[in-house]
C-alpha cells in the first residue's frame, strides 16, 4: 500500500488501519528528519519488521514525483495535497492539480497498482458561509448532495480578483480541491488508466492525534475551543464532524459523521473538563440543513468493525 501525505492527520490514521491489518505500507513525506517521529514512534515496530518504510517526495506538483514511491505497490490512498491555508489561489491551486496529475500519471505506468483512493472534501460539493450574526449556516445551493454537486461558489471566489485577503483562505481551499477533483475525473475519462479510481468527500474530521503538528492544525477544532479562537469558530458553528478513525476504517467510502455545533462539542467538553471555564454558549442551537446518503460507510463500517454508525 502507498499512502501519501504520511505525516498528516488522516494519513497517519489510514496507515495504521492498514499495517493492524497486516498491509505492508509505503508512506510519502516530504523530509525524511520532520518525519522521524513515524519510525520512532508511532510505527517503529512495523519500520523495524519492514512493514512500514517512509519515502521522500519532496515536491507533490513535479512531474516525475511518484514515479518511484509507486513501484510495486497494489492500492494508493493519495491524502497528500497542498496545506498552508494560504488565501491566494495562485499558490494553491495549480500546484495542487498538479500534485493530482503526478501520481496519476505515475500510477499509469505502474501495472501493479489496481486502485486507487483520492481524497477529496465536502468543499468539492457546498460551501458553508456564515451571516453577520454568525447564527446562521447557508449551505451554497443545494440541500441534497451528491456525486454530481459542485461547489460553484468557491470556482467564483477563485476567479475574483485579488486583494487575496485572509477571509478567503477556505473558499481557496475549496477551489483547490474541486479543481483536483474535476482534474482527477477528467484524466481517468481521457487516459482510462487500468486501475480503479474513487474519491472520499469527508465533513470536519476530529479524534486522536498522533503528532504535536494535528494538534496545531488550522483545523483542529477542539483546540480552537480550548483556545477560545472565536474568531475561527464564528464562521463554521454547525458541521458534520466524523471521527478521524472511522474515516480511515472506511477509506474509499462518503464520511461525513453526525450532525453538529459547537454547542454539542462545549457540552462534551464541559464534562470531561468540569474544572474549565469555556466560552459561553452560541445563542442559536442551529444544525447544518443538508443531506446526503451514507448508508453504504454505515453498513461497511459496521462489517469492517463492529460498529452501528
Amino acid at each position: 500500500m502507498l499512502v501519501t501525505g504520511a505525516t498528516g492527520f488522516v494519513a497517519s490514521h489510514v496507515i495504521r488501519q492498514f499495517l493492524h491489518r497486516g498491509y505492508k505500507v509505503r508512506g510519502t513525506v516530504r523530509d525524511l528528519a520532520q518525519a522521524s517521529w513515524l519510525v520512532d514512534d508511532n510505527f517503529k515496530s512495523y519500520a523495524e519488521s519492514g512493514h512500514f518504510e517512509p519515502v521522500v517526495v519532496p515536491d507533490l506538483a513535479a512531474n516525475d514525483a511518484f514515479d518511484e514511491a509507486v513501484k510495486r505497490v497494489s492500492a494508493i490512498a493519495h491524502i497528500a495535497s497542498v496545506v498552508g491555508f494560504d488565501p491566494n489561489p495562485n499558490n494553491v491551486v495549480p500546484q495542487t492539480v498538479a500534485g493530482v496529475n503526478s501520481i496519476l500519471t505515475a500510477t499509469a505506468k505502474e501495472p501493479s497498482v489496481r486502485e486507487i483512493a483520492f481524497t477529496s472534501s465536502i468543499a468539492v460539493a457546498t460551501m458553508l458561509i456564515a451571516a453577520q450574526d454568525a447564527s446562521m449556516l447557508i449551505a451554497a445551493k443545494n440541500a441534497w448532495v451528491d456525486r454530481n454537486t459542485w461547489n460553484e461558489m468557491a470556482v467564483q471566489a477563485f476567479l475574483a480578483p485579488p486583494p487575496y485577503e485572509p477571509s478567503r483562505v477556505m473558499f481557496t481551499y475549496a477551489a483547490s480541491k474541486v479543481a483536483a477533483e474535476k482534474a482527477l475525473w477528467q484524466f481517468v475519462e481521457e487516459k482510462k488508466p487500468h486501475y480503479n479510481v474513487s474519491a472520499i468527500c469527508p465533513f470536519a474530521i476530529t479524534g486522536e492525534p498522533f503528532h504535536l503538528k494535528h494538534v496545531e492544525a488550522f483545523v483542529n477544532w477542539v483546540t480552537k475551543i480550548f483556545k477560545e479562537d472565536k474568531a475561527s469558530l464564528d464562521p463554521y458553528f454547525a458541521s458534520f464532524f466524523v471521527d478521524v478513525q472511522d474515516v480511515a476504517n472506511r477509506y474509499r467510502l462518503q464520511s461525513w459523521g453526525k450532525r453538529a455545533n459547537w454547542n454539542d462539542f462545549l457540552a462534551v467538553l464541559r464534562e470531561l473538563r468540569p474544572q474549565k471555564e469555556f466560552i459561553a454558549n452560541y445563542p442559536d442551537n442551529f444544525h447544518l440543513p443538508i443531506f446526503t446518503d451514507q448508508s453504504a460507510s454505515v453498513a461497511n463500517l459496521k462489517k469492517w468493525t463492529g460498529q452501528d454508525g
